[in-house]
């Protein structure tokens, strides 16, 4: 039985979690596809996949085994289609982690035309905010708006736009809290803290001011921070893709914009140059070619 075959039959069972969808998409029959399975397994002396009559699912070594795989059947695809100056089209999951205030519209709306581009290529998107590991994870892709000091060293790390944070709050806040107009005036308003930012109840503000903050929540979710500006709980900083259209709507007013901002480099972040996927290449091209720096 051809070995190569059956890696990609296992890659495409183990993606799409179906031996029905795995055959569909590789022109075999499910029964088929079962024995290509079956052929690694005798081959491999292990498990791979967990089957049940209603799921299918990678082992712990299956992942693994799938992880180092897929990147190296992507390879392959890429230098056959140099070879022979073909395209190869983007197709698969393309799993990736991203900061939470990445669930904006200005994003959803750059993902919908990728997706109309590359209509094979479908998402498997992780929000929690976490800083995940790549390869034992098994994601492609990671974007993280962090200093470059702080990006492991074993990834690539491309940068892809600057990402600009203000201060801001509802007008009902400001309105009971008062409007700032200049820095001291920040001192003792309520604040919603982000966690992983370390602001020990004081903010210095360019290496000049030292504010006194009064944090009424923190979290480590953008989301639950952006919701409690918007009720009027206190002001907080956050980027201006996820609060654009609320200021234009006049829902939250940016505080002493010229004074209080800053930004960060968005990067999106990958294991490694060799193998690097169609899907992986052309998202990234297609997020820098619409985002400037």
């Amino acid at each position: 039985m051809d070995t190569l075959m059956s890696l990609r039959v296992f890659c495409a069972v183990a993606e799409l979690k179906s031996f029905t969808a795995a055959a569909e998409r590789l022109g075999l029959s499910p029964a088929m596809a079962s024995k290509h399975v079956m052929h690694l397994e005798n081959r491999l002396g292990t498990r791979l996949l967990n089957r049940t009559s209603r799921h299918v699912s990678p082992t712990e070594t299956g992942m693994l085994y799938f992880n180092q795989t897929r990147q190296m059947l992507y390879g392959l695809d890429e230098v056959e289609a140099a070879v022979s100056n073909a395209t190869v089209m983007p197709r698969g999951t393309l799993k990736l982690s991203a900061p939470v205030w990445i669930a904006n519209t200005v994003v959803v709306q750059m993902i919908a035309e990728y997706h109309k581009r590359y209509p094979d290529v479908c998402f498997d998107m992780d929000l929690s905010g976490q800083i995940v590991n790549l390869v034992d994870e098994g994601f492609d892709l990671a974007l993280r708006a962090i200093a470059p000091e702080k990006l492991d060293p074993g990834y690539v790390a491309r940068p892809l736009t600057k990402i600009f944070f203000h201060l801001v709050g509802s007008p009902s806040y400001l309105a009971r809290a008062g409007q700032p107009t200049k820095l001291a005036d920040l001192n003792n308003h309520s604040m919603l803290l982000y966690n992983n930012i370390n602001y020990n109840s004081s903010l210095i503000i360019g290496g000049l001011e030292t504010l006194q903050l009064q944090p009424v929540m923190q979290s480590e979710n953008e989301t639950m921070l952006h919701m409690a500006a918007l009720e009027g709980m206190g002001l907080v900083f956050l980027p201006t893709l996820m609060v654009q259209r609320d200021i234009t709507e006049g829902r939250l007013k940016m505080v002493l914009p010229d004074l209080v901002n800053f930004h960060s480099i968005l990067y999106a972040v990958y294991p490694s140059r060799k193998y690097l996927s169609a899907k992986v290449r052309t998202f990234i091209d297609f997020f820098s070619s619409t985002f400037h720096l």
